[in-house]
């Protein structure tokens, strides 16, 4: 692929059905805790991107054998029964979150002496309120770079559990990558969740997966878990569909005035990104909800103010669907963001600029006006940081825009490798889009 994408502008409304590939979010927890269970796992609908395959590949580092079929979505992987086999490792996290996070807490499992790292920006992402959780369970664990953030250095003898705190202000990945590996522990955890929580869906999503692989998980309150050492069982796990991959596609027919149909996706889905949709529909898009699957049709024609901290990946996305409303958005309580793959406030402030949007930049979101009340919008290449959201949702823009360029396209890999061809064959791009390089 190009270093630089052009998106071709469509002539009219968006019609089509999208079954976006599988979770990244829900993969990686099912691989964490088939990699710690009794016996053998079969995942299908799995996730193949670099996210997916950095954790794999971080398991196998440790001495968890996975067998992975990439073409069919399957993996295959022998547990180990809460135990690390590896006693020294190094783990390349790359640019996934996840991966460093979990991956934490795992080694904290082990008997030995392990490294985590990543990207230069992974090394920028505060991790140290985890390994203060650890710390205080007699893991010494120690992140190398100034800010408390990666490299990470994991010297354990095991993690016995006990109770323990933490933080939940920057991410609700600590408590998920501590309450993954609970189960495993001699006594469990008693989980308390201290300060701010964000993203609480993710953690919901963390306990249903927990609970698939035979973990006990009590909620005692909004605050504090009681998770048994129950250990986990193999078994055979379905991945979900990715809504937060959805969310481009229904805001593709929410741009447009058109409908989008997101299969293997209903109310009942475990993921909170689905609540997209209902932002959608407050901004004046039609929804319709099937058991598993919903429907998103009509414009967004008014600007609406929301607290997105619960669905904050897809802040982005939504940015720029306001960029064709009526009236003001305003964006708010996602503060947390400035801690991703990029700052996605101001570095998306900085781009929707680029495009001639008028935004307004406050400490924990953000407020859009619209195209046309304040100037029109005009070609732009876009910068994306080599954070994928940045790339997906504001090549979206290009729908409406002339001359809309994405810097960096293959930065989707790391949760999406197909996106450019999904959203050619929904848009009705000229084929092949994207273009050879």
């Amino acid at each position: 692929m190009s270093h630089t994408l052009s998106i071709p502008p469509v002539s009219g409304p968006i019609h089509g059905v999208v079954r976006p590939p599988g979770s990244k979010s829900i993969t990686n927890r099912a691989l964490v805790c088939s990699g710690l269970a009794r016996g053998e796992s079969l995942l299908t609908g799995v996730l193949d991107s670099e996210d997916t395959r950095v954790m794999v590949a971080g398991l196998a580092a440790l001495g968890i054998p996975i067998q992975a079929d990439w073409a069919a979505s399957e993996l295959r992987v022998q547990g180990s029964g809460g135990l690390i086999p590896a006693a020294t490792a190094t783990l390349d996290c790359r640019a996934s979150g996840t991966t460093m996070r979990f991956l934490s807490a795992v080694c904290g499992l082990g008997h030995g002496s392990y490294r985590l790292d990543g990207t230069a920006r992974m090394r920028k992402r505060p991790i140290d309120d985890l390994l203060g959780a650890m710390r205080s369970l007699g893991v010494d664990s120690e992140a190398q770079s100034e800010g408390g953030c990666p490299p990470v250095v994991i010297r354990s003898q095991g993690m016995q559990g006990g109770r323990v705190a933490v933080a939940g202000g920057t991410s609700s990945q600590f408590a998920s990558g501590l309450s993954l590996v609970a189960p495993c522990t001699a006594d469990g955890m008693e989980i308390e969740f201290a300060g701010e929580l964000v993203s609480l869906p993710y953690l919901a999503m963390t306990r249903h997966v927990m609970e698939a692989f035979g973990g006990c998980c009590l909620v005692v309150n909004e605050r504090t878990w009681r998770i048994a050492p129950s250990g986990y069982e193999g078994r055979r796990y379905a991945i979900e569909p990715d809504a937060s991959a959805a969310s481009y596609f229904t805001a593709a027919a929410a741009i447009t005035g058109g409908t989008v149909r997101i299969e293997g996706l209903g109310r009942g889905s475990m993921q909170g990104d689905i609540g997209f949709c209902d932002a959608l529909g407050a901004m004046g898009c039609t929804v319709t909800w099937d058991v598993d699957a919903v429907t998103v049709a009509g414009r967004a024609a008014r600007g609406i103010e929301i607290d997105m901290n619960a669905i904050s990946d897809t802040v982005p996305t939504l940015a720029v669907v306001a960029l064709f409303a009526t009236g003001p958005t305003a964006i708010r309580n996602v503060a947390h963001v400035r801690d991703k793959e990029t700052d996605r406030i101001s570095d998306l402030v900085r781009e929707l600029r680029r495009l001639g949007a008028d935004v307004e930049e406050r400490p924990d979101g953000l407020t859009i006006w619209p195209a046309g009340e304040r100037g029109p919008l005009h070609a732009a290449r876009i910068r994306t940081y080599d954070d994928h959201r940045m790339a997906m949702s504001l090549s979206l823009a290009g729908l409406q825009v002339e001359g809309v360029e994405i810097d960096d396209p293959a930065c989707v890999g790391k949760t999406f490798p197909g996106y450019w061809t999904t959203l050619g064959n929904v848009a009705g791009f000229p084929q092949p889009f994207p273009p050879a390089a």
